[in-house]
């Protein structure tokens, strides 16, 4: 199967963007004392190889840095999304996927 690097680092830099935006807005939320997105939904969008997003939001805007349950959250989607690149890397290695530009 190939793969058009550009198009999946576009992929990975609009998700990463979402997940970064989310800690921010959800931050906002918190401030103004407004309905919040949920743990789990700030989680999910981290799920499709995010998690850099997340974190740097959550460094960025200072939230959910001390809740315990929610870090507890993010480590476990980092090990997820640790155990995806996993998987690609060695489909590449197999040949199950290639890197191929559109022409």
């Amino acid at each position: 199967m190939a793969v058009d690097p550009w198009l999946a680092l576009a992929l990975l830099c609009v998700v990463n963007l979402v997940a970064f935006a989310a800690q921010g807005i959800d931050k906002v939320l918190a401030e103004r004392g407004l309905r919040r997105m949920s743990e789990g939904t700030l989680a999910m969008l981290a799920l499709p190889l995010a998690s850099p997003g997340m974190w740097l939001g959550m460094r960025t805007f200072r939230h959910k840095t001390r809740k315990l349950s929610f870090l507890a959250l993010a480590v476990g989607v980092t090990i997820v999304n640790a155990s995806v690149i996993s998987a690609l890397i060695w489909s590449f290695q197999r040949g199950w996927l290639t890197l191929e530009t559109a022409s």
